[in-house]
């Protein structure tokens, strides 16, 4: 790792650390539950707003995010007390606004044996979101397959880099997920643990995308601003709440 990334590397985890990601392992960081009322609905701080948190999604509007490839909210989605649910196997969302820096933080559930995902820095060039962006791997690790492997376990960045073992909890049960992008460095964080960090456009990135179902796919993991997606084509109930995002310059 040069100086430079390494510095920037530091630099994302100072960030990572200022919204609380280090809290003790079964307690939210302080941006990701204040305000958060009994039925799943958002309200951010004057405080949170003054350091440049905004909403994408906060319990009673869907109005951040459409189809992947189309204007309008696909069917299936839809809120239920607060929560952004999906069951059942329907199309991916993207958000409306394009993001390149950011700090993104959510909240999220999966029935038995579910399986989703969270892409970043998505286009629409290719048929599904997946083949263009990286994807922050949602998954009930003790019901689903692919919990057998760290490679496609949830945390991980699906197929390329492993998340530890033992940080998800069971089904049923609220996770807490940030995810922090400043140029090309990502970190993977769960429950407030960090559970991975690695370079886009690196050697070992290169590499690992060559060796993937990615390869045939030149501008996967390429942009360096796009769409945040959440993926809704498994079986399944999801759940997400209280989804926000902070800019970095």
């Amino acid at each position: 790792m040069s100086h430079g990334t390494a510095a920037r590397a530091a630099m994302i985890t100072q960030l990572a650390l200022a919204v609380g990601a280090c809290t003790p392992m079964g307690k939210n960081p302080p941006a990701e539950s204040a305000s958060t009322t009994a039925s799943g609905a958002i309200s951010l701080t004057a405080e949170q707003r003054a350091a440049g948190w905004r909403s994408l999604f906060d319990g009673t509007t869907t109005s951040a995010w459409r189809g992947y490839k189309r204007q309008t909210l696909p069917a299936g989605w839809r809120i239920v007390d607060g929560v952004l649910t999906k069951t059942g196997s329907v199309e991916d969302i993207i958000t409306r606004d394009q993001f390149g820096n950011f700090q993104l933080a959510l909240d999220w559930k999966l029935s038995p044996g579910g399986n989703s995902g969270i892409f970043y820095r998505g286009t629409e060039e290719y048929d599904h979101i997946y083949w263009s962006a990286p994807e922050y791997q949602l998954l009930d690790d003790a019901g689903h397959p692919d919990g057998k492997s760290r490679l496609t376990s949830a945390g991980s960045d699906y197929a390329l880099y492993p998340s530890p073992a033992g940080v998800v909890r069971p089904a049923d049960q609220w996770n807490s997920t940030l995810i922090v992008i400043n140029g090309n460095t990502v970190q993977h964080w769960m429950n407030g643990q960090k559970l991975l960090e690695y370079e886009l456009g690196s050697a070992d990135w290169t590499e690992k995308v060559k060796a993937s179902k990615f390869s045939a796919y030149p501008n996967y993991g390429r942009a360096a601003k796009g769409y945040i997606g959440i993926q809704g084509d498994h079986d399944g109930t999801l759940s997400i709440r209280n989804v926000r995002i902070r800019e970095l310059k």
